[in-house]
């Protein structure tokens, strides 16, 4: 039975979608105006990674993360580069999708565009001022939060502790046209010659919060299953999503707030962020660590909780990326055995034992860390069985396919060469008979020329095998 820790109840709650085996899932998406850090793409692959559960588990998943296409650092970033926020935004939703396919993050179901469904938007923001939540002042539209029974449930706050620390953020100009200060922008009027679309009150453009509430419900309907985010996004952005959608559907928004923790930088464990100008982007880490390195370090802590990034972690990670594949190449080399043994039950019976600790771990709130034991316990079955005096080819058939399977789950797919492996098996076969014929100068260079190529032997009593450096 598969639990979720769900932050507005702040408990474990049993899985129970809307419209089972279906899933509706909304993840808020970044805002295109420069490369992502990794803390942008921790969250990405922490539900690229549930999402993948999920599937496994054989829900079918309709999964949207949205581009907010309009802001005022979109505009910024413009004019330093010199480009229109077309050119910028175009730029970087290009590098974004390159960074999340080298990091083997599925593509969403649908990546809307807030630019994209301005119409939808400023026919929402109108309801919402029919029904008395929100009101205009000088071209501005704000959401009147204290009308909202539940404002504050999300994030756990006072609506008074939230009424101080609004008081204490909002410029003397928002205070002058907002009712309250805790009030959010639906609508903000738009400097002349800056980007804006005309509305009923202003040329202006949409406040952030209202940009989700309106893509979720447009495309998943007014009740979603999942919304996930960063646990910065709880207050102030969910919590007035939720706000407007619940006002504009009347009915509950979402069934199970998720929110993964941070990633950390340096022995003080501080926040990576951009305005803190602490963060590594992905763009520029992706040439120095390979893809699926990174991908297993994000996704190899338990999702609500923070991650250190640090050189040792990636190290890490990188050693235990190299024993699981090497794992996989080592039994793999035993299918070429001539004589197989009879199909042995004790293993199979270890291999579904594993996975049902795998299943449970992962129904636990998606404790990947355990998940990953159970994956590591398989490695050592199959490291076990592959040094075996006699082996079965559907046993090894199974461990390997069951192995591919939940690394899957966590993005790790051992992607091989067809070409490079004929050409590495065709020196081996070589070497192998230049020392059958003593001839150990010619089976030396052979070895040192795989080395060059970055390929390490290892001479067992089964045969030669090889593996990446």
């Amino acid at each position: 039975m598969l639990k979720i820790f769900n932050t507005l109840t702040r408990k474990k709650e049993e899985f129970v979608p809307l419209k089972a085996p279906q899933v509706t899932m909304y993840v808020c998406g970044p805002t295109v105006y420069n490369y992502i850090h990794i803390g942008n793409a921790r969250s990405a692959v922490v539900f690229d990674t549930i999402r993948r559960y999920l599937q496994y588990r054989g829900y079918q998943v309709q999964f949207v993360s949205n581009f907010t296409d309009v802001d005022d650092k979109i505009i910024k970033a413009a004019r330093e580069q010199e480009l229109t926020p077309q050119q910028i935004v175009n730029k970087y939703i290009a590098a974004y999708q390159e960074d999340m396919a080298a990091l083997n993050v599925l593509p969403a179901t649908l990546n809307p565009r807030a630019t994209e469904n301005m119409t939808d938007i400023i026919s929402f923001i109108e309801d919402l001022i029919s029904k008395g939540y929100a009101y205009e002042s000088a071209g501005d539209v704000y959401y009147r939060a204290r009308k909202f029974a539940y404002y504050g449930q999300l994030s756990g706050q006072d609506i008074d502790d939230l009424e101080l620390g609004a008081s204490q953020r909002t410029n003397d100009m928002d205070t002058l046209k907002k009712e309250d200060p805790i009030d959010f922008a639906l609508w903000k009027k738009a400097p002349t010659h800056e980007i804006s679309w005309d509305s009923p009150w202003s040329k202006g453009r949409p406040g952030w919060h209202i940009e989700c509430s309106v893509m979720a419900t447009k495309y998943l309907g007014k009740t979603i299953d999942i919304h996930g985010g960063g646990e910065d996004l709880v207050f102030p952005h969910h919590e007035n999503e939720i706000a407007q959608s619940e006002t504009h559907t009347g009915q509950q928004f979402v069934r199970y707030w998720m929110h993964n923790g941070f990633v950390t930088i340096g022995s003080d464990n501080e926040k990576m962020s951009k305005s803190l100008g602490n963060f590594v982007t992905v763009h520029e880490l992706l040439q120095q660590v390979d893809a699926q390195v990174l991908r297993l370090f994000m996704a190899s802590t338990q999702y609500r909780r923070p991650i250190q990034y640090s050189d040792a972690n990636l190290q890490e990670a990188q050693s235990n990326l190299q024993h699981l594949q090497t794992a996989a190449q080592n039994l793999s080399f035993r299918l070429q055995d001539d004589d197989f043994n009879e199909f042995n039950a004790q293993i199979q019976s270890q291999l579904e034992a594993i996975e049902q600790h795998f299943i449970a771990h992962m129904d636990d709130d998606f404790n990947v860390q355990n998940g990953l034991s159970d994956i590591y316990e398989l490695m050592r079955l199959m490291n076990q069985y592959a040094t075996a005096e006699q082996v079965n080819q559907k046993n090894i058939n199974n461990l390997l396919d069951k192995f591919s399977e939940l690394l899957q789950i966590f993005g790790i797919e051992f992607v091989t060469n067809p070409q490079l492996n004929h050409q590495i098996e065709t020196l081996i076969q070589k070497r192998d008979a230049a020392r059958d014929q003593k001839n150990f100068a010619e089976s030396d260079a052979l070895r040192d020329q795989l080395l060059k190529m970055g390929i390490i032997l290892e001479d067992t009593p089964q045969g030669t095998r090889w593996r990446k450096k």
